[in-house]
């Protein structure tokens, strides 16, 4: 597997890994934010890695999700920026070596961008090409921005990434009837977030893959020719016994993926809820196995 990330989007399908929290608790290792973990338990970390790899992902995604200054800070560990982020992509560029392409996942900041809040469009782009700038110090292959509501933070986040020389593909989360919380359309997303330089646009998160095939499949309507990516939850979460519990098994994930395929995805993976077996369920049907 190179490097390239354009490369191998042109070669075939990419499959992803899946979620990195849902694996990082269920490890049992107290932390007061999971990028914590990259330097307080980074050999746990390292093996979730190695798990996702061994189930068949040719890109795994660095645990860096909120590794913002503007997240760290709510937990009081914003005087670690750049050394959770660097040590992120080093344990993901070590486990994954020159088999996988490493993606240095980037999430959303949690504060309004100005009328709605007091964040200015600079003030993002400048958080974000801080993290983006460590994560590229440590050796990710491109930006993966993911689980985005706010169509201006994505682009603020796709201006950090071109500030850093890498490139991006962007994710939103259409869990609101078909659109993101802040009333984002698939159409609108795949339109603008291209035309901001995104290698590739999708949906991840929020909901089970039923209802992310849905906002891939308008985006393929709207842009047939795009390269395209999905990151489905395992379905919609609930407590039982008081655990959170998801509805779609990796048999069921599964299931869909040629419906993704057909619609443009070229980067298929999973998100909350999944884990390795998920992973090595969707390499399966993508690999026409």
């Amino acid at each position: 597997m190179g490097r390239d990330l354009l490369e191998a989007l042109k070669r075939g399908v990419l499959v992803c890994d899946g979620a990195m929290g849902t694996m990082l608790m269920a490890s049992g290792v107290e932390v007061r934010c999971p990028e914590e973990m990259n330097l307080l338990s980074p050999e746990t970390v390292r093996n979730v890695h190695a798990a996702y790899i061994a189930a068949g992902a040719d890109v795994i995604e660095t645990n860096s999700f909120g590794g913002s200054r503007a997240k760290l800070e709510k937990a009081g560990l914003e005087d670690m920026v750049a050394r959770a982020n660097l040590a992120a992509a080093r344990l993901a560029r070590e486990a994954a070596g020159e088999s996988a392409i490493v993606a240095g996942s980037v999430g959303p900041l949690g504060e309004f961008l100005e009328p709605l809040g007091t964040l200015t469009r600079q003030g993002a782009v400048e958080i974000f090409r801080e993290q983006m700038a460590a994560l590229a110090e440590g050796g990710v292959d491109f930006f993966l921005i993911e689980t985005m509501y706010d169509l201006g933070e994505a682009l603020a986040a796709l201006e950090a990434a071109g500030l850093v020389g890498l490139p991006a593909i962007c994710t939103m989360t259409f869990d609101t009837h078909l659109h993101t919380m802040m009333g984002v359309s698939p159409a609108q997303a795949v339109a603008e977030l291209r035309a901001a330089g995104a290698v590739a646009v999708g949906a991840n998160c929020g909901v089970g893959p039923d209802e992310t095939l849905q906002a891939i499949q308008e985006m393929h309507r709207i842009a047939p020719g795009a390269w395209l990516a999905a990151q489905p939850n395992a379905g919609v979460p609930s407590m039982e016994s008081g655990q959170t519990a998801y509805n779609v098994t990796a048999e069921g994930m599964a299931a869909s993926v040629a419906d993704f395929l057909e619609a443009g995805v070229r980067l298929i993976g999973s998100c909350c809820g999944s884990s390795p077996d998920y992973t090595r369920a969707i390499a399966r049907v993508a690999r026409g196995g």
